[in-house]
């Protein structure tokens, strides 16, 4: 059997090419599009990827002004998230010729603006979040993974938000019933594990160890080693079918901060391989195969 790595690889590098769906949070704790507090609209393209990589838990985003006009204000030391805001307009001309008419065109009009998530104001009531209650069930496959992880970090169950904490090596994920289906579950679960393989007490990875900003190249790589991560675990338990267009959106959307540099992806794969094997107890040399019959 081909090694499962490089199936997985291979595949994320065909669907970014053919180009991928906008990624998306798969839980539903509450609505986690990103909108507008005032207008209840929600952000649409490169403006959703933005906000949806930030690690507030709330989806409400608010400008400078809205916030001062709701009563409230922009808690001290916070930083704004820039989105952009783009129309075309009608440009009317009209030709030197007596007998020639009025014409229209159309011409773009880009500018970008700051938004604060709910989250970084005080003096704001939340809209009461509704949390989803999906009939899903824990997977054996991916189950038995996590079990036998070496030296795994503490799960802890909840909220509307997935992180890891490399300060406190603890990984935070909403309940498995907030998730659109078990499957997407696990490939979070295998994101954050991911995310705690660099730290000191396992593979000492510097996108880890050392402290970067969202959006950072050390930042959108470690990202980028994540979800790789997540993608063969989930090619390695046979659910693969259900998360790798989700997981190939989410690479490309990094892809696209870093100006769509896919060596920066081979880079990353490799440093996620190492991940992976470690998550699998996975000893020098051994082969990675499917375990899709474990999965079910």
């Amino acid at each position: 059997m081909s090694n499962v790595y490089e199936i997985i690889n291979n595949r994320i590098m065909e669907l970014l090419e053919q180009g991928t769906i906008p990624w998306r949070k798969p839980w539903n704790a509450e609505n986690n599009d990103p909108k507008n507090l005032i207008s209840k609209k929600s952000y649409r393209g490169i403006n959703h990827f933005l906000l949806s990589c930030t690690p507030y838990n709330s989806p409400y985003w608010l400008t400078f002004k809205q916030v001062q006009d709701k009563g409230g204000h922009v808690k001290r030391g916070e930083r704004s998230t820039p989105v952009v805001f783009w129309k075309w307009l009608d440009k009317s001309t009209e030709g030197t010729d007596l007998n020639s008419t009025l014409s229209t065109s159309k011409i773009p009009l880009l500018r970008y603006y700051n938004v604060f998530n709910i989250d970084q104001t005080e003096g704001i009531p939340a809209p009461e979040p509704t949390e989803a209650h999906n009939d899903n069930h824990p997977l054996l496959g991916p189950e038995q993974i996590i079990k036998n992880m070496p030296l795994r970090p503490e799960l802890r169950f909840g909220g509307n938000k997935a992180y890891y904490s490399p300060s406190l090596d603890y990984i935070q994920l909403p309940h498995l019933s907030t998730f659109d289906t078990p499957e997407e579950y696990y490939s979070t679960l295998f994101h954050e594990l991911t995310h705690a393989t660099g730290h000191s007490s396992r593979l000492s990875r510097k996108s880890v160890l050392e402290p970067s900003y969202f959006g950072s190249h050390e930042y959108s790589k470690e990202e980028l080693i994540a979800e790789m991560g997540a993608a063969f675990l989930c090619g390695y338990t046979g659910i693969k079918q259900k998360t790798i267009e989700n997981s190939a959106a989410y690479i490309h959307g990094w892809l696209k901060e870093l100006k769509n540099d896919k060596t920066l992806l081979i880079h990353a794969a490799a440093q996620a391989q190492k991940g992976a094997d470690y998550i699998l107890n996975r000893k020098d040399g051994e082969e990675v195969e499917s375990v899709e019959n474990i999965a079910a």
